[in-house]
């Protein structure tokens, strides 16, 4: 029989969340509904992924092939904020008996290079929505044409 290890002894178990993102991604199934399961981070991200989809030149604007970069982007920051916050909640991040850093810190920037490709794909520059003539405008929001104007010339 081993002897039962005392409160003082016992090792501290700290909750990462890997499984519940893995779970959470996995139900995408390319749709954007698994932000809803993450409650009050998936309204952030979305958020994020709706300000970044605005400097791309709007929904009209993004082609699909730029919807699933964007999609991979908001995945990709979603694990790397997560892996951040864990690393930051450490005491160290160098195993002092090996004297270098821990393997976790390493696919932390491997997430970061990672995001900087997505955005380096997409586009550094933001780009602004095509500007509409004032008499498509008014064409589209009172269903005339400008006043004064004469459709035939």
């Amino acid at each position: 029989m081993t002897p039962r290890k005392s409160p003082q002894n016992r090792r501290v178990y700290q909750k990462h969340g890997l499984y519940a993102l893995k779970s959470a991604i996995k139900g995408a199934n390319g749709r954007g509904d698994w932000l809803k399961s993450l409650g009050d981070v998936g309204v952030t991200l979305k958020a994020w992924k709706a300000d970044l989809v605005d400097d791309l030149g709007g929904e009209d604007a993004v082609s699909t092939q730029e919807l699933a970069v964007v999609d991979m982007a908001v995945r990709t920051h979603l694990m790397l904020e997560s892996v951040d916050r864990w690393l930051l909640q450490q005491p160290s991040l160098v195993n002092k008996s090996r004297r270098q850093l821990f393997p976790v810190v390493l696919q932390r920037q491997q997430l970061a290079d990672a995001l900087a490709r997505y955005m380096t794909t997409l586009g550094l520059e933001r780009r602004s929505r095509p500007v509409k003539s004032l008499a498509s405008h008014v064409a589209e929001r009172y269903g005339t044409s400008l006043p004064g104007r004469d459709s035939s010339t």
